[in-house]
C-alpha cells in the first residue's frame, strides 16, 4: 500500500526556510558593509571614490573603442562591463552604489544619517574629479575616438530636463541599487561578477541616465569639443542625480527594507553589531 504524499505546505517548508535565511543573511551583510563604508576615514573614503571613477572610465574607454570599430552600441555595451567588473573585484565604489547599504546601516541603528551625506558627497566628488582627468587622458591619447565621444555625450543632453530623462534616471538609480542587493545576496565572486556585467550592459545599451556613467561620457564629449558647455553638464547631472536617488532609494531600497520586514530589522538593531 503506497503512502500518501506529504501536503505541499510541508514540502515547501524547507525551501521557504532557506529563502528566509538567505534574505536575513543578505540584509545582515548589507548592514555590515554599509556600516564599514560609513565609518571609514575621510582619506579612505575619497580614495575609494577616486578609484571608482578611474575604474568606470576604463569601461567607457572600452565602450568607445568597440563602438568606433563596429558602430554597434550593443556590442559596445558588452565591452563597457569591464568597468563594473573592475568595481566589483577592486572594491571601488560609485556614488550610486551607496544607496542601499548605508541606509541599511542607519535603519539598523549602526550609523547616523549625517554619515550617509558625508559618504555621498565625498564619493560623488571624487568619482567626478577622477573621471574628468581619466576621460581627458583617453581623448588626448586616442583622438580617433572624439566623434564617438561627442555622439555619446549628445544623447544625454538632447532630451533636456524632461519627464523622459527623469524616468530614465529613475531607472538608472533603481537598476544600480538592484545590482547592490544582488551582490549582497551572493556568497561567492562569480555571481557578483555576473550581476555586475549584466547591469552594466543594460545601463550602457539603453543607455540609462546614470549620473556618473553619463557624466564620464559627457566629460569625454567636452574634451572632444562637444557643442554644449559645463553649465549644461551641471544642470543635466543634477537632474540625473535626483532621479537616481529617487529610483535607488525610493523605488528599491525602501521596498527591500519592507521585504526584509520590521521583525528582522529589529533583530539587527538588537545585535548592535556584536
Amino acid at each position: 500500500m503506497t503512502r500518501d504524499a506529504p501536503p505541499s505546505s510541508e514540502k515547501d517548508a524547507p525551501a521557504a526556510g532557506e529563502a528566509e535565511r538567505e534574505l536575513v543573511s543578505a540584509f545582515s551583510r548589507s548592514v555590515d558593509e554599509g556600516s564599514h563604508r560609513l565609518e571609514r576615514s575621510l582619506p579612505e573614503l575619497l580614495a575609494t571614490g577616486a578609484v571608482g571613477g578611474i575604474d568606470v572610465t576604463f569601461g567607457v574607454f572600452a565602450l568607445f573603442i568597440v563602438e568606433a570599430a563596429t558602430g554597434n552600441r550593443l556590442l559596445a555595451a558588452l565591452a563597457f562591463g569591464i568597468g563594473f567588473i573592475a568595481l566589483t573585484l577592486a572594491r571601488s565604489e560609485l556614488f550610486t552604489e551607496n544607496f542601499l547599504l548605508p541606509i541599511a546601516a542607519v535603519v539598523a541603528h549602526r550609523q547616523r544619517p549625517a554619515a550617509v551625506l558625508r559618504l555621498w558627497a565625498g564619493t560623488a566628488v571624487m568619482n567626478l574629479l577622477a573621471g574628468w582627468v581619466m576621460t581627458w587622458l583617453v581623448i588626448i591619447a586616442f583622438p580617433s575616438l572624439e566623434h564617438v565621444a561627442r555622439e555619446s555625450a549628445a544623447h544625454f543632453t538632447e532630451p533636456g530636463i524632461s519627464g523622459r530623462s527623469f524616468a530614465s534616471a529613475l531607472l538608472g538609480g533603481a537598476i544600480i541599487t538592484l545590482m547592490t542587493w544582488m551582490q549582497q545576496g551572493a556568497t561567492s565572486e562569480m555571481p557578483k561578477l555576473v550581476a555586475a556585467a549584466a547591469i552594466a550592459f543594460v545601463l550602457a545599451a539603453a543607455p540609462l541616465d546614470h549620473v556618473i556613467v553619463a557624466t564620464l561620457e559627457m566629460f569625454a564629449g567636452l574634451h572632444a569639443g562637444a557643442t554644449f558647455g559645463y553649465g549644461t553638464w551641471v544642470v543635466t547631472a543634477a537632474w540625473f542625480a535626483l532621479g537616481n536617488v529617487v529610483g535607488g532609494v525610493g523605488l528599491v531600497t525602501m521596498l527591500r527594507l519592507v521585504q526584509v520586514g520590521e521583525g528582522r530589522i529589529r533583530d539587527e538593531q538588537g545585535t548592535g553589531g556584536s
